[in-house]
């Protein structure tokens, strides 16, 4: 048998390893937790017309322009600033699973509270938006006419038509 004095020992000081580890677990969860708060996303289109910068929540802080935004068809602008910030979020979303992966190590645990998320709340994962729309620019049209006085038609050179300047009626 052995000493209860020793198994005692043994007890305490596998609580003291637990709560050791415990604590470890406790400061990298805080330093994680610290580091995705802070994460960015940060995309811009292939025109290089918009920059877009996403939070580590998927919002969007920053949306600038280029002097060229005005050689952009308004429909092509729009399909870049939408598709922008779609990689903007993208890559916040990559960022946080990297902050997870070096806090961490190579778990499955980002996969997990990504799968609670879409479940719970309805949140849909990030997806790669694919490559970004072909830059469609502004065709140089003439400038527009300005309205004036209103044309007046050409008077014609033949008044026999009206009836107060025809004879005999």
């Amino acid at each position: 048998m052995t000493d209860p004095g020793q198994d005692l020992m043994r007890r305490i000081e596998a609580i003291d390893t637990a709560a050791a580890d415990n604590a470890r677990a406790a400061e990298a969860y805080r330093q994680v937790t610290e580091e995705i708060a802070e994460v960015t996303g940060t995309a811009t289109s292939a025109d290089g017309v918009v920059t877009v910068v996403a939070t580590a929540d998927g919002g969007v802080s920053r949306v600038t322009f280029t002097g060229g935004v005005g050689d952009v068809a308004p429909e092509a602008l729009s399909a870049s600033v939408t598709h922008t910030i779609a990689q903007a979020r993208y890559a916040a979303a990559r960022q946080q699973a990297e902050v997870v992966r070096r806090g961490f190590g190579d778990t499955d645990l980002l996969d997990r509270v990504l799968d609670a998320d879409e479940r719970v709340f309805g949140d849909r994962r990030p997806a790669d938006p694919g490559p970004s729309p072909e830059p469609q620019h502004v065709s140089q049209a003439p400038p527009p006419v300005r309205p004036g006085r209103r044309d007046r038609r050409p008077e014609p050179d033949d008044y026999s038509e009206f009836s107060y300047l025809r004879r005999g009626r």
